[in-house]
């Protein structure tokens, strides 16, 4: 993987930026999203944040291996820290971590979120934290991607600020409204493989000792179980 040709998964986050977008792109590494997006006239110009020192000077390197010191900014920054107010940034891309520090970083930099339009998170884990969030600060899922690269299953959320509330079931917060509608063969497969692991979790838990935590916990297992099985069986009816 490089600037010039990105992994699938990358490929498919570059996808749902909209073109003449200033993108923040928080977590960047080697700052090839950011790179690709410029390189390809999606976006016209672009911030890289990376909080380890490592990964920013090889974004650094990156950059100005690619030429686009004036379009590029790469900053050693704390998530959000990255973004500021005179970049005039539109977009704002986090890929390739977990749904809870994804969900951190937003809470921790809502202020740096007025004026961003839409927000491309893919998550390796847990994207049902994002929608949480998402619910919780008024933020829409307008698309909603799931996709396969390496035997592991991701899911990409597209979110746009909305002035009024909303409100998703407990089966879109934990499957995803869009990804719901479409219910794709990728689809199927990752919540047969996770009803399936919660399943022997559960039946291991029964001959455990039976502690309040335990039982919440096996409680909270079977409802999840409960809202997958009741999309997978309609579909198989």
């Amino acid at each position: 993987m490089n600037a010039q040709q990105l992994s699938h998964r990358l490929t498919r986050v570059a996808h749902h930026v909209p073109k003449g977008a200033v993108v923040a792109d928080i977590g960047s590494d080697h700052a090839y999203l950011p790179c690709y997006l410029v390189l390809n006239g999606i976006a016209g110009k672009a911030v890289a944040g990376e909080v380890v020192r490592g990964p920013f000077e090889s974004a650094k390197r990156q950059v100005q291996q690619e030429g686009l010191n004036s379009q590029i900014e790469v900053r050693l920054a704390s998530g959000l820290d990255a973004v500021h107010p005179e970049d005039g940034i539109t977009a704002v891309t986090i890929a390739g971590m977990g749904g809870p520090l994804i969900c951190s970083i937003l809470e921790q930099g809502k202020d740096r979120l007025p004026g961003v339009e839409r927000l491309i998170l893919q998550p390796n884990v847990h994207a049902k934290s994002i929608r949480d969030w998402a619910v919780a600060n008024n933020w829409s899922i307008v698309e909603e991607e799931i996709l396969k690269e390496n035997e592991k299953i991701y899911e990409i959320l597209v979110l746009e600020k909305e002035q009024t509330p909303i409100s998703l079931t407990q089966q879109q917060l934990l499957m995803g409204p869009k990804l719901l509608e479409e219910k794709t063969a990728i689809f199927h497969e990752k919540w047969t493989r996770e009803s399936d692991q919660w399943k022997k979790i559960v039946a291991s838990m029964e001959s455990t000792a039976q502690t309040m935590e335990i039982i919440e916990k096996k409680q909270e297992l079977v409802e999840k179980i409960q809202l997958v099985e009741e999309v997978l069986q309609r579909e198989n009816s």
